[in-house]
């Protein structure tokens, strides 16, 4: 009944850096991929990758493209800034300690998603769909796709569409979803002092506020404070958001000058009961999203890609929709997904309680990480990300 529908291994559902990393992940499998999404439009935002997800970009041909536009992150620099009676002290870590030669990269997103699309259009068994999935309908041999004026069928798909997925919602899978009463500020600045490939986070009761290099003397912001207060600093021109964020800085970078959009993002979060069911597997945001701390959010949904694409390429032969092969990728993110959201929830709500014993055992967690070495290497390893070897793909 499928004879009218162009037929594929896997179907990717969604266009951005996530999606186009799957699609060409499980092309370079040498599976019959479509990536299904309308053309991406601009994104002023930036992203930190770390350690693994260089290397994952680096294995598709990507990063070596990419990486002129992209700002290395050598040094990591915690400061309390809360003023509370108990406050940690400074905690610097260096990716040398670690034996690298950075923590990872910072990259402007639209500089990220570019080269990611001109390394699909050139891809081997890979097709672009240039328009969104109208529906997408699960069975049992293969899943069936409406976008636009073309009718496919995969029996794999990926939902990357985001956190409002419908490609998820399709298949059944509910989400465990909460809200933090915080928005985040994020902009590009310019300032007089180098950054010396350093990022900077200070910690306030409100939220993080956090500098990423960007090359020259430029950085991103994200500024995480009170909706209404994020509301009022949003509302500011140029010169004033400026005088605001280099007092929230302590001037450490000098005179700073905002130099692009600015936006809002209020903050919140979920995780998907299953990562895959019904011949559809969940990546990055359709699987899970909480707040930018700690630079957890593209790099845990690039784990999803990475673990995903082995676990396919294991059986290539076979059916890649297949439920215990689905089964084996659940099991597989569960306790990666599961970890790294609980301690960037633990972390944010830390910071806004001032109950004294919570505030004692945030500092002496920051103390143990920055002073102890044990722990100081374990943190920077976790700041590499941890690997996830891409094998027997070709």
């Amino acid at each position: 009944m499928d004879e009218d529908r162009e037929h594929f291994d896997v179907a990717v559902i969604g266009g951005g850096p996530t999606g186009m990393t799957a699609a060409l992940a499980l092309a370079a499998a040498g599976l019959q991929v479509a990536l299904v999404a309308p053309p991406a439009g601009a994104d002023p935002r930036t992203t930190a990758l770390l350690g693994g997800s260089v290397d994952l970009l680096s294995s598709l041909g990507v990063w070596q493209r990419a990486e002129a536009a992209a700002a290395p992150l050598r040094t990591m620099r915690i400061v309390d800034d809360t003023g509370r009676l108990v406050r940690a002290p400074e905690a610097v870590f260096d990716a040398a300690e670690a034996g690298a030669e950075t923590f990872g990269f910072n990259i402007p997103n639209d500089a990220l998603n570019a080269t990611l699309s001109q390394a699909v259009d050139q891809a081997a068994n890979l097709a672009r769909v240039p328009a969104k999935a109208d529906a997408v309908v699960p069975g049992a041999a293969r899943v069936t796709i409406d976008a636009g004026p073309w009718r496919l069928a995969a029996r794999l798909v990926v939902a990357a569409d985001g956190a409002a997925s419908a490609t998820r919602e399709a298949a059944g899978i509910a989400v465990r979803s909460w809200q933090y009463r915080q928005t985040a500020l994020v902009t590009t600045l310019s300032h007089g002092a180098s950054h010396h490939d350093a990022s900077t986070e200070f910690h306030t009761p409100a939220g993080p506020f956090t500098l990423v290099p960007l090359p020259g003397r430029r950085s991103s912001l994200v500024w995480v404070e009170r909706p209404e207060a994020a509301e009022r600093l949003a509302a500011l021109d140029d010169a004033a958001l400026s005088a605001a964020i280099e007092r929230q800085a302590h001037s450490i970078l000098g005179a700073m000058s905002v130099d692009g959009p600015r936006g809002l993002l209020p903050l919140g979060g979920h995780v998907a009961t299953r990562f895959a069911d019904r011949r559809v597997a969940l990546v990055g945001e359709a699987a899970h999203r909480f707040p930018p701390i700690g630079a957890q959010g593209l790099n845990l949904g690039l784990r999803d890609v990475a673990v995903l694409a082995r676990t396919v390429a294991r059986a290539r032969a076979g059916d890649p929709g297949d439920a215990a092969l689905l089964a084996t990728y659940d099991r597989a993110r569960r306790g990666d997904v599961t970890m790294r959201t609980a301690a960037v929830d633990l972390f944010d709500r830390s910071l806004l309680t001032g109950f004294l014993p919570v505030q004692v055992a945030r500092a002496a967690g920051l103390y143990l990480a920055g002073r102890v070495g044990p722990i100081r290497r374990f943190a920077m390893r976790q700041g590499l990300g941890p690997a996830t070897p891409l094998v027997g793909w070709r």
